[in-house]
């Protein structure tokens, strides 16, 4: 089954998180399919926080890819969110 969720990557105690379409029996940062986009909770001025590709999130779904919480709630409630 396909999952689309966050990997996690970056600095210690400095996140930043790809959000990738990946089997899921794969680890959270092990090989994925596809990078969709990204999410930097640290970014700060006119750093961009939410940048996602929504196109290919609707194609991942529509083929039955199953998406995170975390993952549907950064896409829905965040209005910064970009198409890539």
């Amino acid at each position: 089954m396909m999952k689309i969720r966050l990997a996690r990557a970056g600095a210690k105690k400095r996140p930043f998180y790809h959000v990738v379409a990946t089997d899921s029996r794969s680890s959270r940062d092990g090989k994925f399919v596809e990078r969709l986009g990204y999410y930097n909770p640290n970014a700060r001025g006119a750093e961009q926080k939410l940048v996602v590709d929504t196109a290919r999130i609707a194609y991942w779904q529509q083929n039955g890819a199953q998406v995170s919480e975390r993952v549907a709630y950064l896409v829905k409630s965040v209005p910064v969110a970009v198409a890539a």
